[in-house]
Order: C-alpha cells, then structure tokens, then sequence
C-alpha cells in the first residue's frame, strides 16, 4: 500500500473529480440496494399477499424498519390503485424501473467523474517521468537501458492506470454496495445475514491464497518487457552494422528468445490472474445454494420468513456477488500494480547527484576566463584526470589533443557540468560552476560534438533548439556563418524541409554543418568543440572548418581536436596523456620542443 500512497499524491489535482465520484458512488450504493428491496411490494401483490393500508403507517425505530417500509409501500399502492391490483402492480413495476434507471444513472455518473482522475493522474505521472528522465545525469543512461526507460514510461504507467487507479472507482461504490444490502439483508432476516457471514471469510482466504505471487510474476513481465524494448531499440539503431555483418538472424535470436521468456512470463500471470473469477463466482454461487436451502428451511419448515421477502433476500445477496468480486479482482490489481509502482517511482524517486545549491546564482554573463583547478575524475575506478589544472583566458582558444582515451573529452564533459568532478573545482570568472544554477551554466556554453545529434523536424526547428523565437533572419544569418544556407535552399522545402530521424537525409558534413548552425544561434560567450570535423571527409571539413573559424572568431573556445591540422591556429595547444598535461603552448612552440605534439603531427603527416 505504500506504493499507492505515493501514486495517489498525483490525484490531489484532480480531487474534486474524486470527490463528485465518491458522491455518485454513494447514491449509487443506495439505490442499488433499494431497487432489490423494492421487488418485495411487487411480489406481494403478484402473489396476492398485499393486504390494502389505509393509514400511513408511523416509524418506531431501526428494530421496525422493514415493517415500515412495507406499510409505507403499501400506503401509497392502495392510495393510487383504489384497489385495483393490476394498478398497484404497475404502480410498484414503475417504481423499481425508476429506482433502476437512478442506480445506472449514478453509476455513469461516478465512472464520469473519475475518468478525468484517471487519465489525469496518468499524464501527469507520465510528465514528471519525462521531466526527471531530462534531469536525470548522463551518467545514469550508461547503467539503464534505454528499452526498459521506454517500457517505465509506457506499459508500466498504463499498468498503474488498469490497476492502481482502478481501485478508486471501487474504493466507495463496492463496499458501500455491500454495506447498504448487507443492512437491507439484516432487516429482512438477522438470522439467514448471520449464516452468511460464516461463508465470506472462507471466500476471502482462498481468493488471497491465489493472489500471493502476483506481485513477482508481475515483475517478471514489466522487466522483460523492458529488455525486449531495449533489443528494439538498439536494432534500429543499428541496423546498418546489422545489415553489413548479416547479423540479423543473431539478433532474431535474441529477441525471440526475449519474447519467448515474456510469454511464459505472461501466460503464468494471466493464468493465474483468470482464477479468480471462476473462483470467486462459484463460492458465491455455492453460498447461493447453501442460503437457496438455509432459507427455504425457514419459509417452508419453520415458516419464520414469507416467500415475498426471501426472493428479495436472494436478489440482494447475489447483488453483494459482483461487487465482491470486483473487489478480489481490484486486489489482485494492487499487488500487479505495486510492481509496476516500484519501477516507476524507482525513477521519480532517483536522487539526481549533479543538484544545485540552494540559492544558486543564475550568471548571464562572462567576464575573464575559465579554469580547472586541480581537478581529479574517474567515472568507475580508474582516474581519467588527475590533478588536472587548465586556464582559458577570455577570448582564447585551447586546444586539447592526445590519442583516444587521454581524457579530451571528459574536460567537455565536466566544464559542461554532464558530470561532476571527484575533486578540485572548474570556476568561471572565480565563481564555482557548483555555484551556479545548472540552466544559466549551460546557457553561457555552445556545444559542438562528433555525433551530429539532431531530431526528427524540420532544418528551422533543429537551428532554432538553442534560441526560443528566433526569427526567420537570424537562422538564415546562422545558416550562412555555418556555410549551411546553400544546401538547405536546395532542399525541397528549403528551411521547413523535415530532416528524418537523426537527420538521415542528409550527409555528414550537411549534418554537422546544421550543429554549428545551432551553436552559432545560441551565441554562447564560450564555445566547446569535441571532435567537430573528425568524421567528415575532405570537403566536408574544409566547409566546417571555415564555419568553424567564423563562429569561434573573438569567443572563448576549447577544442577537443583529432585532427592536429584544424587547430594550429589556437592560442594555446594542450597535450594530454592518461589524464595529465605534458606539454603546452602555441603550434610552433609545441613543434620547436621536438616532444610529444611534433610526433602527433608527424604521424598524422605520414598518414
């Protein structure tokens, strides 16, 4: 139930939703006991049993009560029927019509009601997943498989809806439906109601006795679930490689043999899910036949109750049945949806470890430089940097160069506040970027990275991501600077040409030429360029490396560079190696050292 505590604090918007169902459900209840009593004066007079009331009878006490409703009844049928009993029968007909059409209107009503809650809750639950998984550090994907993120935020919210928010419509109607005919049943025979009772708990033990392992073989499906969605995932983003190494039957393999576990995960759960109806209608219909011959003893033996009420009486016990069931249903719904609950508040729930401070500073501008001050990282157990000190002054461009693993990229990383240093800290303009609010940070920075990442829209939207209302000539004059705007005003609809997922319509140099479009919109004081040009072809880097230039003229800059010819320019060259600085300076300085960078440009040269 703590699970459903935690859901249920997203419903507070939606309460008032809650409480015109709880209304309805009571009225409903009511009715729903009401509409059976009612059948007693109808079968009264079908079985010539109604002795004409002449006076309106007056109430004594709870003790009286059927006997009043009796008179009370029978008052009005003689008063209308003048004693003709064809119009007292249509007179009670009419009545238990009119309580029946109430019952089932009140029933809409409530299940109207709640549907607002309902899906309310489910769009909410599913926004503030999203907004965490945004949140949430880069970090935490490297661990999670995107398939099973994806099963969280579908299937298993869905599974919250089916069964935790299913419980809210039978919360009132169900037991207070029970309650009412259970106290209609006391009025017309305490003795038969008590024989009852001696059933309903042997009833409840064995539906909980089937209901006990749900919760696990509940888990099990999700979980599978999760990592059938993840081999999707990965294929499509990977086919190509799939394709050229005609690996598409191992990877059938996989999934099948998935799929094959998340059928027989599901077929015992369903199994077992399927029980509890048969289960649960054949002991109410045994407690059916026990009453049918407990009751009959008393009309026709011992004569203690008349044929007209015992009807009724078995009316209203068969109308406790179906919410009984409902309500062994719903709990079998709770223990399927805790394990859906506790994977998706394992997500809201995460603790984000990059948080702000309270009353963080939101910097908007960028005054003397950026430096890392005997900054140490490691993201398992191995240091990637260590004690690793860097200035970039106010307008200069550092480069970073090393071969693949000396740490290049995790400065990137880390300046950018993806990740957190383990110790030392990254200041700008003397402020700790630990300081600063994370969205202000990131507002100073413009981001260039080897994988062009775009999105599945249109050229102008993909420029315009950085720049909120932006206007149609400022991402023209971006286009242009990234030496873009040719080919986009070749394409079919120019700027409003959508560019397919991952922007697969176009090259690589197109591509990567679109990234500097949208860093050069941003206008960022500092700029980060993390192996910009090293997967292009010639062409393709002699474009980007002018709209390179063109962008990182008068800004602060740090390039992450694999090909030493793209930045002999910069004002200082870093040379790392496992995670230390062991040489710096400008390009001709580096080369007159005859050190590590010369043998970097002279094997780059050969090749």
């Amino acid at each position: 139930m703590d699970y459903f505590k935690k859901i249920l604090r997203f419903a507070k918007p939606y309460r008032r939703y809650g409480y015109l169902n709880i209304f309805f459900n009571i009225l409903y209840a009511l009715f729903s006991a009401l509409s059976f009593a009612a059948l007693i004066p109808m079968l009264n007079v079908l079985f010539d049993k109604a002795e004409p009331v002449t006076k309106l009878p007056v109430y004594t006490g709870i003790g009286d009560i059927k006997d009043y409703f009796l008179d009370y009844m029978g008052y009005h049928v003689t008063q209308y029927s003048g004693g003709d009993k064809m119009k007292g029968l249509v007179l009670v007909i009419g009545l238990i019509l009119v309580l029946f059409l109430l019952k089932n209107l009140f029933n809409y009503l409530a299940m109207y009601f709640i549907t607002f809650l309902r899906n309310g809750v489910l769009k909410d639950i599913r926004n503030a997943m999203y907004a965490k998984i945004t949140e949430l550090p880069i970090s935490y994907y490297s661990e999670k498989k995107k398939g099973d993120v994806i099963a969280r935020i579908t299937s298993d919210v869905l599974e919250i809806q089916h069964s935790f928010l299913s419980i809210l419509e039978l919360i009132v109607r169900d037991p207070l439906t029970i309650l009412f005919t259970i106290l209609i049943m006391f009025g017309l025979s305490v003795k038969l109601t008590l024989f009852v009772f001696i059933f309903i708990p042997i009833a409840g033990g064995i539906i909980s006795w089937i209901g006990k392992s749900l919760k696990k073989k509940s888990d099990d499906v999700q979980r599978e679930q999760g990592q059938f969605l993840s081999i999707v995932e990965e294929t499509l983003g990977g086919l190509r490689v799939i394709k050229a190494f005609n690996s598409e039957s191992r990877f059938y393999k996989t999934f099948s043999t998935s799929t094959k576990r998340f059928f027989d995960f599901s077929n015992t759960l369903l199994n077992r899910q399927n029980l509890a109806s048969p289960t649960g209608e054949f002991l109410g219909i045994l407690v059916i036949g026990v009453l049918l011959w407990f009751g009959g003893k008393m009309v026709l033996v011992e004569e203690t109750l008349d044929a007209s009420s015992f009807i009724a009486y078995m009316g209203l016990a068969y109308n406790i049945l179906t919410p009984a069931k409902s309500i062994s249903k719903a709990s079998y719904g709770v223990k399927k949806g805790n394990a859906a609950a506790e994977r998706v508040l394992e997500i809201l729930e995460t603790e984000n470890p990059i948080s702000e401070i309270a009353n963080a500073i939101d910097k908007t501008d960028f005054n003397s430089g950026l430096v890392l001050k005997n900054i140490s990282f490691k993201y398992a157990d191995d240091y990637v940097l260590k004690n690793f000190n860097l200035t970039v002054p106010k307008g200069h461009s550092v480069a970073l160069v090393g071969q693949s693993g000396s740490g290049k990229s995790t400065i990137a990383n880390l300046v950018t506040r993806f990740y957190d240093v383990n110790d030392g800290v990254i200041e700008i303009d003397g402020i700790s970027i630990k300081d600063l609010t994370k969205k202000s940070l990131r507002n100073l920075m413009g981001l260039v990275t080897q994988d062009s990442i775009l999105f599945n829209d249109t050229v102008r939207k993909n420029i315009g991501l950085g720049k909120e209302n932006a206007t149609e000539e400022d991402i023209i004059e971006a286009a242009k600077i990234a030496n873009a705007h040719d080919f986009i005003s070749e394409l079919p609809l120019g700027y409003n040409t959508n560019i397919g997922d991952s922007g697969n319509k176009l090259s690589g140099g197109q591509k990567q030429r679109l990234a500097i479009a949208r860093a050069v919109l941003k206008n960022p004081p500092i700029m980060i360029l993390d192996e910009a040009t090293s997967a292009l072809d010639t062409e393709s880097e002699r474009l980007v490396q002018d709209a390179l230039e063109k962008m990182m003229r008068n800004r602060t800059s740090i390039v992450i560079a694999h090909r030493l010819s793209t930045i002999q320019t910069a004002n200082t060259i870093v040379v790392l190696q496992k995670g230390e600085i062991v040489e710096q300076g400008s390009h001709e300085e580096l080369m007159a050292k005859n050190g590590s960078y010369r043998k970097l440009v002279e094997m780059q040269s050969l090749g």
